[in-house]
Formats: C-alpha cells, sequence, structure tokens
C-alpha cells in the first residue's frame, strides 16, 4: 500500500504549500482523494500517470478539496482519454461539473459516471473482488464524507507438513488456499485451519476529510492499518476548531488511540503555525504512532 501526498494544507494554495489531495495504490488499484487547485500539476510533478486514474473519491465541496477536479476532467479530455472514470462526492457535484462542462462546450470523450453520496451513514460505496471501499461520515460545516478502503482477504497458506500428513491430493492445494474444506485421498474431509494458516494480513487506510472531533466513526475504523485525519490546528486554537468543525492535533490522536489504529498520519494544516513539528509533539502526548504528512511526501506500508 502506497499514499502519494499532493497537497495537505487548509484553506488556500501557496506557492509551496498545496490544498487537499492524495493518490493511494492498495493491491493494484490507484485511487485519487481529494481534488484541490493544482492537483494535476502535483499529478505530473510526481510522474503519477493519468490514465491509471478510474476512480475518484470527493470528501465535500469545500474548494480546497475539489477545485481541481473540472480542469482535471478537461485534461483527460485532451488526452483523448477513452477509460470510463467514476466520480463519488456529496449530491451536487454532477451539477457543479456538468455545468461548467455545458457552457465551456466541453463534454468528455470518454464516460463520465457519477456516484453522488446522501447518507449520513457508512455505506459501501465501492467493491470488487480485491478491495472494498465504505463512506466515513463526518461533521463539517457542509455534508462531509471520509472514505475507508479495505484489502479484502487474500489466499491462505498452506502447511505443506500438515497437508501431506493429512493425504490431500495435490489438486487440491487451490481450493485450500481459497478457504475450502478439501476431501482426502482417503474420502476424510480435511477441515481447512487445520492444513492451511492465515495470508498477508489484508491493509487498510481511513482518510477522514474536514472534520469537529467525532468519536462515533471510531468503530468504522477501528484497527485501520493507516488513519489520515485532519489537524487543522493545534491545542491553543480548540475553541476556533469547535467554531469551524475542525480538529485539533491532540484530537486527532484521540481518535487513533480509541481506534487503535497502526499509524496515525496529520494534515489539513492551518498556515497560520510557523513548524509543523508542534502538530506531531501535540499528537504523541496521546498517541505514539504519529506521523506528518507534507506535499510530495511518500508513505509504503
Amino acid at each position: 500500500m502506497k499514499l502519494t501526498i499532493l497537497g495537505c494544507y487548509s484553506a488556500t494554495p501557496r506557492a509551496l504549500n498545496n490544498t487537499t489531495s492524495q493518490v493511494l495504490e492498495i493491491n493494484n488499484h490507484m485511487f485519487l482523494i481529494d481534488c484541490g487547485e493544482g492537483t494535476q500539476v502535483q499529478l505530473r510533478k510526481h510522474k503519477i500517470k493519468f490514465n491509471r486514474i478510474k476512480h475518484i473519491f470527493i470528501s465535500h465541496l469545500h474548494g480546497d478539496h475539489f477545485f481541481g477536479l473540472v480542469g482535471l476532467i478537461s485534461t483527460f479530455r485532451l488526452l483523448t482519454r477513452e477509460t470510463d472514470l467514476h466520480i463519488y462526492g456529496p449530491k451536487g457535484i454532477k451539477e457543479v461539473v456538468t455545468l461548467q462542462m455545458k457552457l465551456a462546450d466541453s463534454w468528455t470523450n470518454y464516460n463520465l459516471i457519477f456516484h453522488e453520496l446522501t447518507s449520513d451513514k457508512s455505506e459501501i460505496i465501492f467493491e470488487d473482488e480485491k478491495v472494498i471501499v465504505k463512506t466515513i461520515p463526518l461533521d463539517h460545516r457542509i455534508y462531509t464524507n471520509g472514505f475507508l478502503f479495505k484489502e479484502k482477504e487474500g489466499e491462505r497458506k498452506l502447511d505443506i507438513n500438515a497437508v501431506e500428513e493429512a493425504q490431500v491430493d495435490l489438486a487440491y492445494y487451490r481450493k485450500l488456499k481459497q478457504g475450502f474444506d478439501v476431501v482426502n485421498e482417503e474420502g476424510t474431509i480435511i477441515k481447512n485451519e487445520t492444513v492451511t494458516k492465515a495470508g498477508i494480513k489484508p491493509k487498510s487506510y481511513a482518510f477522514c476529510s474536514d472534520t469537529k472531533y467525532k468519536e462515533s466513526i471510531v468503530p468504522i475504523i477501528k484497527n485501520v492499518s493507516v488513519l489520515y485525519h485532519e489537524s487543522t490546528f493545534l491545542d491553543k486554537h480548540e475553541n476556533i476548531a469547535a467554531k469551524t468543525k475542525h480538529s485539533t492535533a491532540k484530537e486527532a490522536a484521540s481518535i487513533a488511540k480509541q481506534a487503535q489504529v497502526g499509524t496515525l498520519l496529520l494534515g489539513h494544516y492551518s498556515t497560520r503555525y510557523d513548524s509543523l513539528n508542534d502538530f506531531k509533539k501535540e499528537a504523541q502526548e496521546v498517541f505514539d504512532n504519529v506521523e506528518l504528512t507534507d506535499d510530495g511526501k511518500t508513505f509504503e506500508f
């Protein structure tokens, strides 16, 4: 699982700071999460192939999270894209995008498929044989979702000594890896768990965009490998965080601790602060395994 941070600062883009956008590579999928202004420039800068992006997830309709979307869609058109593009986001995102395309007379030459979200409960919005994606309902000034990306259980590993001792024919090895019980050469049913071991532990990633402190998301993100949680403010500005429905670094760490996540990534920093290390220090007062995101930074898990 690989995560590339294209932008992780709040509000407005600056010369050296980009607004929210990131690319998640998980089990042969490449997902674009949020699409702030300048996203396509960042994609080029970090040599991410446009044609591999088939699914874009937009958390909410504040500009610093989606103003780059129409530009990216238009560039796909200029590059004569043919592959379908799926966009998941709040109700209204289709109207915003298609109105701009209509007025510019710039309809796509590929299928643009919108999946508009309205539920205030967690729901599955994408699933195939390898990955499942669910929403994480958040609490911001407008309708907002985070997204949970989870690998599905992979093949089990054979315990060769146990398999041979159980006298299972080679023809059934594939079935065992898939988790099925099988019949051995003597016609006895061999329980899968007696001759196999768990495969590689599936990885998971939770993206929690703009939100106030919300403990109700903890059961949804319980035990995820990696949690990205917004940390717009430091603790000394907790009153502003509450007023604007954002979180502090300590609050993000509290969510990480309660959910028993593997790693906490902080982001969506207010540019009022001089040092990002202050965010990490405050978070580590509550939760140990904290990393700071920054534009262009890549994480591999």
